[in-house]
């Protein structure tokens, strides 16, 4: 099975191309679980499956995370497959890639640079403060496309401080959070100075921290521009572990028009997986 492992920002993915592969729909979750476990296998924070279009789309994004569950959208996913449909002569220099989330526009702006523009906010919460363990945390809840991806973005004073796994069980707990119906990503923030912003996101798939989320930096900054943290008009960089990524918010009044996701895309390796224990 030929296979591209990518990268955005630390957010690494196993690329397949499943116009010419045709593996039964059915049959991905199973070996998404399989070629994303680290140290037996590939390895990676997702599977990505490039589809035929099912609507207007340039093709179809698959997404399913490490544990075999669909995601409905991956902003760095998204800009990694655009390079790869690019330089695999699936799409043009722009283009719509479909997602269960709705269509995403995504644009190549040099060699490794790509641009998304994520989906928009179809729920907002901007005052969601949660308690936990007796502590009380500023919380808002976003959730991006319909269906939603959701998103808890929260705010955590002195976050560079912390390692990973000093916040993972509060991360775990928020994730799981009763409130939100469908569980939520959680993303961690502090105001480094002006429209600088550092994130880390508790990812729900993969159960963990990741070096980075895409979607998440997009939730972060969109949140944090309506209420004011950042200012207006400007970008807002995302410092996560992984990198730095770029976040442009266009507000129409006190509403989200556009939301565009910039950064860097690596191709890692091209090869085949010859996995013996996989069953295809």
């Amino acid at each position: 099975m030929k296979f591209t492992k990518m990268q955005g920002a630390g957010n690494d993915f196993i690329v397949i191309n499943n116009i010419e592969l045709n593996i039964p729909v059915e049959k991905l979750s199973d070996i998404a679980k399989k070629v994303c476990e680290r140290r037996v296998s590939v390895g990676g924070d997702a599977l990505m499956v490039v589809d035929r279009a099912s609507r207007h789309g340039d093709f179809q994004m698959r997404f399913y995370n490490s544990d075999g569950t669909v995601g409905e959208m991956c902003g760095n996913g998204a800009r990694c497959i655009a390079r790869y449909a690019y330089e695999n002569k699936i799409a043009g220099e722009t283009m719509v890639i479909e997602t269960l989330a709705g269509n995403v526009l995504a644009w190549r702006m040099d060699k490794r640079r790509y641009k998304i523009r994520l989906n928009n906010p179809e729920r907002i919460e901007l005052s969601n403060d949660i308690c936990m363990d007796g502590k009380m945390y500023e919380c808002s809840y976003i959730e991006l496309g319909n269906p939603g991806l959701p998103h808890a973005v929260v705010k955590l004073q002195g976050l560079s401080s912390y390692e990973n796994n000093e916040i993972f069980q509060l991360g775990s707990k928020i994730r799981h959070y009763k409130e939100f119906p469908k569980g939520a990503n959680v993303n961690f923030y502090e105001v480094i100075q002006g429209n600088d912003v550092r994130v880390k996101t508790f990812e729900r798939g993969v159960e963990d921290f990741t070096l980075a989320c895409g979607t998440g930096s997009g939730s972060t900054a969109a949140i944090l521009t309506l209420k004011g943290v950042v200012k207006k008009g400007e970008t807002v960089n995302l410092h996560v572990p992984g990198g730095v990524l770029s976040v442009d918010v266009e507000l129409n009044g006190e509403q989200v028009k556009n939301l565009y996701l910039i950064g860097d895309t690596n191709i890692v390796a091209v090869g085949e997986i010859t996995d013996e224990d996989l069953v295809v």
